[in-house]
Formats: C-alpha cells, structure tokens, sequence
C-alpha cells in the first residue's frame, strides 16, 4: 500500500469546527484584499472589462469649430423610474469626462447652469419647458436661448438614463461559501445637443454598454463608473476640428 502523505494526516487530524474557521477566515483575508482592488478598478478605467459596447450618432448641424468656441451648458439630465435621485450623478459624471476630453471647450456643470437660471428668475420657464419636452420631446426655443444666455454658451446638453440594471454570478465556492462572483452593470444612455441659436438637436447619441469584473465581495460596479466608461465613448464622437 502507498504511504498517506503527512500533510493529508495533518489535515485530517484537524477537526471540521476548526477546519471551517480557517476556511472563513481565509475567505475574509480574500475580501479584504478584493475591496482594495475593486477600489482600484473603479478609480482606473483600464482595470475594468468592457463587453459590448455599442454607440450610435447622428450629427446635424454641429460644426466643431462653433462648438468649441460657443460653449455648452449642461441641463437636468432625464431618467427612468427609480432612479430619479441619479440625475445629478448623471451630470456630474457627464460633465467630469467632457472637461477631461475637451479641454478647450467651456463646459457649464448642471449645477452652475441651475444656479443662473435661480438668479435669472426662470425657474417656472425652466420648469415648464421640461414639462412640455415631456409631451412634444421638444425643448422651447425661446426658453432655450435664455438659458444659454445666462450661461454664456450656444449649446444645451441634456443627458438621458434609458436603463441600468447590475448583476451578479457566481464563479467560484469552497464548502457553501461563496467566493468569486462575476459583477457587471448594463446602462443604455442618450445624448442631446441643442443649438440654441435655432432651437434645432444640432448632435445626439445613444449608447450601450455593459461592464465587469470579478469580485469576492459584494460591491457591485458603481453607476459612476459605467456612466463614464459610456461618457468617453459619446464624446469620441463628437465632430473633431475640422469635421461635421
């Protein structure tokens, strides 16, 4: 007969109660490293798994030149039920990736324009012209062109949240813990540029995309993250100097 290896003897010896102990507190030494790497890969983007990405554009009269010098000011974005208190994390996301990619654009954030339509006085104007939207999808041009007067811009952005919805797989499990999983998040967003000179949708886009990553933990990928990963691909788009 073969000699039983000593380590499999030791193994063995080791009762099931102290056996499962070591187990858990293996399992948790893994989550805590898995956190500080989750925290990594949601600060680094090219730590994080694209899966099918798919961006469609269509430019009217956006004219690169004229963009670039006019200016955009961000208006509040639209979303789907249950996620109306995403809205500001939806502009804020937005506004972060369009200054980091068009550095020499001036980019008005959702909360500067808000804040000088409050001193303006049209905040029932404002008001009235999303309720309209709501039934026409028309934004009012005269409305418009207050707006971006009191932001100094031309053109009006808008971001929409047509769908979001985060997952979970397992992959991996020892003696009915659960281990590894599969994390990812679906998004689909829309993208409106208005010029406010004619009140005419002078750029917009849709895009879908899903990221993951495996985790030992329960985080899931953040909205934050994947609104920007879609954030980068639309603005890719945009017309670059020189083109429509």
């Amino acid at each position: 007969m073969g000699r039983t290896s000593p380590s499999v003897i030791a193994l063995a010896a080791i009762p099931k109660q102290v056996l499962t102990l070591l187990v858990i507190a293996f399992a948790l030494l893994l989550t805590s490293c898995s956190n500080q790497q989750i925290r990594t890969k949601t600060e680094q983007r090219s730590k994080t798994t694209q899966i099918n990405p798919g961006t469609q554009v269509l430019t009217n009269n956006l004219q690169s030149e004229d963009f670039k010098a006019a200016g955009i000011a961000i208006i509040t974005p639209s979303s789907i039920t249950g996620h109306e208190e995403d809205k500001q994390a939806l502009a804020l996301a937005f506004t972060g990736v369009l200054r980091e990619m068009r550095p020499g654009m001036r980019v008005v954030s959702l909360a500067e324009t808000l804040s000088a339509i409050n001193r303006a006085g049209l905040t029932s104007e404002y008001k009235k012209m999303f309720e309209d939207y709501l039934l026409t999808g028309i934004f009012e041009r005269e409305t418009l062109q207050k707006v971006a007067k009191v932001t100094g811009t031309r053109y009006i952005a808008q971001v929409k949240l047509g769908a979001f919805r985060q997952e979970s797989k397992d992959r991996w499990g020892l003696l009915g813990i659960r281990m590894i999983e599969t994390k990812s998040s679906a998004i689909r967003l829309f993208l409106q540029i208005w010029d406010s000179n004619d009140g005419s949708i002078a750029w917009e886009g849709s895009q879908e995309s899903t990221l993951s990553h495996d985790s030992f933990s329960e985080e899931n990928v953040p909205l934050r993250s994947i609104v920007e990963e879609s954030a980068h691909d639309l603005i890719r788009h945009f017309p670059k100097d020189g083109n429509r």
